[in-house]
Order: C-alpha cells, then structure tokens, then sequence
C-alpha cells in the first residue's frame, strides 16, 4: 500500500469513528420542530438578533403585539401563578395567541422562545414554588429585565416553576429561550431533569433545538475541527443547523453599513430555513420555516419576514408609545401583506392574549 494513502486512512479512522457517534446522537434524539437563533456583531459594535419560527401547523397565529409598562401581570397557572407589574414595554410575535416566542422590551433586551423536546420544568408541587406557564415565561423576562446580566441573576435564584401543558395541536410546549442585550451579552436557559441550566457569556450566540445545549456544543466543537470550507452536514435536523449556522456566523463579515449588516443576518437565517412545504413522514415533527424576524437593539427596530409575504414588514420603536396607561395594539401577521415596509400604523387596539392554559 502507498504509505501516504496508508496514512491518510489511519488519520481518518479517528474522524469515520466521531463522525458516527456523532450521527447516532443526532438521530436517536426525537426530532422536533425546529427553529434556529443567531446573534451577530456588526462592525460598529451593535448586535442584531435573528430568528427563524419552523412549525408543523401553518395555521398556527402568529401577530405582532405592543404592550406598555405598568400592565398587571400573572403566571396564566391559576392559584399560585407568579404576579407582576411589567417595568418595560415591549413588542413581541405570538403564537397560537396562547404565548409569547419572541420579542424585543424597550430597553434593547431580546429574548427568542425554542422548542425542545428535551424539557424537563420539574415537579410544580414538589417544588412548593410560585408558577408560570411556559407561554407566559418569555413574556415575565422583557416585562421585569433590561439586561441579560439581570436576568441570570434573577433566574438563578430560582423563584417559579415552570409550568407546561399540550398547545392547540396538541404537542406539549416545551420550550429553552435565549436573550441577548445591546451590549453583546447572551443567555440560554434550559430546563433539564427539573433543574435549570444557565450558559451565559457572549460566547453563546447560536441556538436551535435538540439534543440539549451542552451536546449541541459538542457537536458543533466536532464539526468546527473539519473546518466548514471542506464540509458542513446539511440536513434540516436541529444539530446540522445549529453546526451550519454557526459556521456561517464566524464567517460572516462584521459589516460597519446598517443595511448590510441587517441584510447578513437575514441571509443567514434564511440559509438555515426549511422549504415551504418540506415534511418526512417517517419525522412528522420536522417543520417548515413560517417565519423570520430580526431585531435591531441598537436602533431599535424589529423586523419580519414571513414566508407567504413577498416584503419584509417592521416596527420602529420610535414610532410606538409603551408609557403606563398606554393602549395594548396588535397585528395579524399571517395575513399576507405585500406592501411591507414600516408597519406601526396599522397596529389596533386589542385585548391581551391569555397565556397557555397550563394545570399546576
């Protein structure tokens, strides 16, 4: 044999052997609907946050929503949910009308809600704790917080449980979430065997789905060794996203110009998107990409792109009243809109959705 064929092939046992624990961990875990969040540093120092919303049911409500700080607030749990008075105002897209799965307060914190299927909140009785429904949990951190920092230390004191319960297409909400701030900072939280995990550092700016964060890390240290210029896995699972994405974030350069460095962001989410339309019915939980938003925290703007829409759609916080006494608005999103541009105009007067109905 050749001696440097030879050797070659031994330098790639060690690969063929991680690469196929690497797909067995992929494939054992239960693919779930999937969604992908990004967080990119322009080249003027301010950071942008992008998210895609993949979902089995395209039916699934989705709206923008404007609510103001002052608002009473409980945990949607019924006799021991958490109470609140909202300290920000905030703009988020819901879901189902039932929860909160992304928004942007006005104090530049963002936050994006992920399924995972791995999610484990913990005994609400065992634990003897105040509870919050799981769509309302996103909702209590842009309400009380104005940074990440906060937030970590808040919730790492532990002062609810979480509490789920099976959505309208009947599929149980489980759900990590992700926040960034303007200052570059980021957070994943994850329920996992009733305790939560925290991984906080400016070092976390990608998030999907299954498996949970620390196997999606190693996954992602695996593949960033072969380098993404020879290769990348390139199915829709949550792990191979969360891989790709990755790699096109470190590659992308740090655009100074504000309409490239939004256009970046969006055209790397919309790399990771799953085609109108895709499904395996052997996996029915692999979900089509219905929606995309971006969100500026620096100048404040958050974006929409949904996927029946030729035009991209946003609101300007400069545009928008969130004082205490202010009116609740909303915004249908999944009706199509050609016109795009900036939206705030059309939000309407509206009563606030009720958190998912979750039973302590």
């Amino acid at each position: 044999m050749n001696v440097q064929k030879h050797t070659n092939a031994i330098r790639f046992i060690p690969r063929l052997l991680a690469s196929t624990l690497v797909m067995i961990l992929i494939l054992t875990q239960e693919e779930a609907r999937a969604c992908t969040r990004i967080f990119y540093e322009a080249g003027d120092g301010s950071y942008i946050t992008g998210r895609s919303m993949d979902w089995s049911d395209a039916k699934a409500a989705m709206n923008f929503w404007l609510f103001p700080k002052g608002m009473q607030r409980n945990g949607g749990v019924g006799e021991g949910s958490i109470t609140w008075t909202s300290k920000y105002g905030s703009v988020v897209i819901s879901i189902y009308e039932a929860a909160t799965s992304d928004g942007l307060n006005e104090a530049g914190l963002a936050g994006n809600l992920l399924y995972l299927a791995e999610a484990d909140y913990g005994n609400a009785k065992k634990r003897g704790k105040p509870t919050i429904s799981v769509g309302a949990w996103l909702q209590y951190i842009l309400d009380n917080y104005a940074t990440v920092d906060e937030v970590v230390k808040a919730m790492e004191a532990d002062p609810f449980t979480v509490v789920s319960a099976n959505l309208p297409d009947g599929k149980p909400a489980t759900a990590h979430i992700a926040i960034s701030d303007p200052s570059g900072d980021s957070a994943i939280f994850e329920y996992i065997n009733g305790k939560l995990q925290v991984h906080h550092g400016k070092q976390y700016k990608v998030m999907t789905n299954s498996p949970v964060y620390n196997q999606q890390l190693a996954i992602n240290t695996y593949w960033s060794q072969i380098g993404g210029d020879n290769f990348l896995p390139g199915t829709i699972s949550a792990a191979d996203r969360f891989v790709r994405a990755s790699y096109a974030l470190k590659s992308s350069p740090k655009f100074k110009d504000h309409r490239t460095a939004i256009a970046s962001v969006f055209s790397q989410v919309r790399a990771v998107s799953v085609p109108l339309g895709m499904s395996n019915p052997a996996k029915p939980n692999i979900a089509s990409t219905l929606w995309r938003s971006v969100i500026d925290q620096k100048r404040m703007r958050y974006y929409f792109d949904s996927v029946i829409n030729p035009s991209v759609v946003w609101l300007d916080f400069n545009n928008l009243n969130f004082k205490e006494g202010a009116k609740v608005l909303s915004m249908k999103m999944d009706a199509p809109n050609d016109a795009g541009g900036e939206v705030s105009s059309q939000l309407k007067p509206a009563q606030p959705f009720k958190f998912l109905a979750a039973k302590n």
